[in-house]
């Protein structure tokens, strides 16, 4: 059995919405330089609908696919459904990914909240805080 399924494998060699955003409406940068992996991600909004969404991601081949599935499951929908994608949605999305890389799901989770939650905060949107992660605190990142 092959490591990464073919769905990891065609976006981690052709990713989708890579790149970035000028003057993007929310941002988010999840992640942590001395563990290998770091995604941002840019939103563009209107209407409460992610017009337009990209990345751009240091780290590993799973980390580039899960920020690249991630990023295509969540544009064109409205934000109150883009809180609701978890990593496991992901995951299930890329055909799986390996247990030891199953984080990569989760930081493209946790970056799609991030940029979400600098959106409400720059328009001064009420929002339920424990819908937001606080990365900082959960180190999750770098366990393996």
């Amino acid at each position: 059995m092959a490591l990464y399924s073919e769905t990891v494998m065609d976006h981690f060699r052709n990713p989708r919405n890579v790149g970035v955003i000028e003057n993007a409406d929310g941002v988010g940068e999840v992640g942590n330089a001395k563990c290998g992996d770091i995604m941002k991600i840019y939103l563009k909004i209107k209407d409460d609908i992610i017009e337009d969404v990209k990345f751009e991601t240091f780290g590993c081949g799973s980390a580039i696919a899960s920020s690249s599935m991630a990023t295509e499951m969540i544009k064109g929908k409205p934000l109150s459904q883009a809180l609701t994608l978890t990593n496991k949605a992901v995951a299930e999305a890329l055909d799986g990914l390996p247990a030891h890389k199953l984080h990569c799901s989760v930081l493209a989770e946790e970056a799609i909240k991030s940029a979400i939650k600098d959106y409400y905060d720059k328009n001064g949107i009420e929002y339920d805080h424990s819908q937001f992660p606080d990365c900082e605190s959960c180190g999750h990142c770098c366990e393996n």
